[in-house]
């Protein structure tokens, strides 16, 4: 038996009066999860335990099998893991925006989806200005980079994403309690070398949101995980243009598949993570697929780039892995889930639980149950009721 787990981020929401009380997911046209639902067994996950924040950190650990309350450790130190970045006890890896503030308002946490080039140059440009003996500045990709501190600063600090604060004042979101003042100066004196960096210069030039400021959040130690293939008997990849994800995917020991073309944006090479999660699947027992587009969507608030990206999931890669699951000699399970909601009226994540839908060539008995479309009413109707989904992988293996 072969196991594929497809995450559309985000792509769960909530009802909309534009849409007649339906939800983006029901407005959508995704005939392939349908039939995965309607062919196979469905329910509710909750994949954000009680208590936690609903980031896609805690989700997708769940998501992968990995309960939260037992392994999670911070955001950061995940991405640090992808980009290569080793952490020493006493570490702390902060997540480090690029956003932008205009007349002190939080007015974009993705700073226009910046280009990795023109981040890079200005990460550097950070760094070069703010590094000392206990602080560290790593670029990544597009928005997202890292800073790392040393001999535990910052780890009980209270940090807030940016993404769930667009639209309020920087002074009210800035970091409080222990070592507070430390992150307050580092974020304060970004925006004297970041404001007029010719990067941005020409951003404004152009018409595009600047990087002025930097912003930290999601900080903790380096997490110990146990294996994949320890805890569930099975070899794996994961397939992900974000660091986040290739970050628990190596602290699971997974392999990390590269895919040209893969943004962790709306133009993100659907089809190309399809064929190289087939790809994968001649090697392995299970692979995790994770397309961020619909997420990204949710964040902007565009409804219509968030149908797309969901359409785009559901054709390129939902509907090429069920139509070779179909025509294949070898069984395969699938399972098609959004990691959290994140509606188009808040443009930030919550904890609500999830439809999910399995659908297996070898059969999952019993027959299939009420569910006939992959959304979040349908999926109240699903046999499997609500499930913690930390238990997910474990109860795909024991379905077959």
């Amino acid at each position: 038996m072969k196991y594929a787990v497809l995450i559309g981020d985000g792509m769960a929401d909530i009802p909309m009066d534009e849409f007649g009380g339906k939800t983006v997911l029901q407005k959508a046209n995704t005939p392939n999860m349908d039939y995965i639902t309607k062919n196979g067994r469905a329910g509710l996950a909750i994949t954000v335990p009680d208590g936690m924040p609903p980031g896609s950190d805690i989700a997708n650990m769940s998501i992968l099998g990995y309960d939260p309350k037992k392994y999670y450790s911070g955001r950061a130190p995940l991405e640090a893991a992808s980009m290569g970045i080793s952490l020493n006890n006493g570490d702390v890896a902060f997540r480090c925006n690029l956003i932008t503030v205009k007349d002190d308002i939080i007015t974009d946490y993705s700073a226009g989806h910046i280009t990795s080039k023109e981040a890079k140059t200005l990460i550097e440009a950070v760094n070069s200005e703010l590094n000392t003996e206990k602080i560290r500045f790593y670029p990544g990709i597009s928005y997202r980079h890292l800073m790392v501190a040393s001999d535990d600063v910052g780890i009980d600090a209270e940090c807030t994403p940016p993404h769930d604060v667009i639209g309020e004042a920087k002074e009210n979101y800035l970091p409080t309690g222990k070592d507070s003042e430390l992150l307050c100066e580092l974020t304060e004196a970004s925006r004297t070398i970041l404001e007029d960096h010719p990067v941005n210069s020409e951003r404004v030039k152009n018409g595009k949101n600047p990087a002025n400021y930097i912003w930290l959040w999601g900080q903790g130690y380096a997490p110990s995980f146990t294996k994949f293939e320890q805890l569930y008997g099975m070899t794996g990849s994961i397939i992900s243009a974000v660091d986040l994800l290739k970050g628990i995917g190596i602290y699971a020991g997974l392999d990390v598949i590269e895919v040209p073309g893969a943004t962790g944006y709306l133009d993100t090479n659907y089809s190309g993570k399809a064929e190289y999660a087939l790809e994968s699947l001649k090697d392995h027992d299970f692979v995790f697929v994770h397309v961020e587009a619909p997420d990204e969507a949710g964040h902007m608030g565009d409804v219509n780039a968030k149908i797309t990206a969901i359409e785009d999931f559901d054709k390129l890669v939902v509907g090429r892995i069920l139509e070779y699951a179909l025509e294949s000699d070898e069984d395969i399970t699938i399972l098609v889930l959004p990691d959290h909601p994140t509606p188009i009226s808040i443009k930030t994540h919550t904890s609500n639980p999830v439809p999910f839908a399995v659908y297996s060539t070898a059969g999952i008995g019993p027959d299939p149950d009420g569910a006939a479309k992959f959304d979040e009413d349908s999926a109240k109707k699903g046999s499997f009721g609500t499930v913690y989904a930390a238990d997910l992988v474990q109860m795909l293996i024991d379905l077959n």
